[in-house]
């Protein structure tokens, strides 16, 4: 018996993660599948090449994944917590993932790819109370500051509106004060 033959009898016909019946292959779940009926699953053009294609999803297409995620074989485990995982932003692929348990060694094997690893952050520019600045913020000043090559002083209490971040400094923002465009360190403003 062929794996194709032996995966077409295990999902009767159908793709193991949608369910549609045509267009049907045998599809290896990477990273390092042997190609053995236990690593592969049966699956549509449709679920192929939205795996394989990193923001080329269709979310709707993957609400199957409400029933294919009960699976009792790991390969279609892995792939539904991998597209899942690929898809949280919409919110309810979240809510399918809190519910999803997987045995340790199928959870690394669909963490394997390194799908739904956080990337880590860049720098992040933080007020004097530790809330996030993002450009385009409205902060206000905390304290008088001496305008160097300005001369006037920004006084406690004026609002900087659309700031912009200083991107390799996260102690520093750009905003206009006075008409001026000025350089303020993150720890004289609290955000608004």
């Amino acid at each position: 018996m062929t794996i194709e033959s032996a995966l077409l009898a295990r999902a009767d016909s159908c793709c193991e993660l949608c369910g549609a019946k045509e267009a049907l292959s045998v599809y290896a779940v990477p990273p390092e599948s042997d190609g053995s009926e236990a690593q592969s699953a049966l699956l549509c053009e449709t679920c192929q090449y939205q795996i394989d294609n990193p923001g080329n999803e269709d979310a709707n297409h993957w609400r199957c994944l409400n029933d294919s995620m009960w699976s009792q074989q790991p390969a279609v485990q892995v792939l539904a917590w991998r597209m899942l995982t690929r898809l949280r932003a919409e919110g309810w692929p979240q809510d399918l993932l809190d519910m999803l348990y997987l045995e340790d060694e199928v959870l690394e094997w669909a963490q394997a790819t390194g799908e739904g690893v956080v990337e880590e952050q860049g720098v992040q520019h933080r007020d004097s109370n530790g809330a996030v600045l993002e450009a385009g913020d409205s902060v206000t000043l905390i304290k008088d500051l001496n305008v160097k090559g300005a001369n006037f002083t920004a006084k406690r209490g004026t609002p900087v509106r659309n700031i912009s971040l200083v991107q390799d400094n996260p102690e520093q923002i750009e905003g206009r004060v006075e008409g001026q465009r000025i350089v303020i360190l993150t720890q004289f403003v609290k955000k608004n």
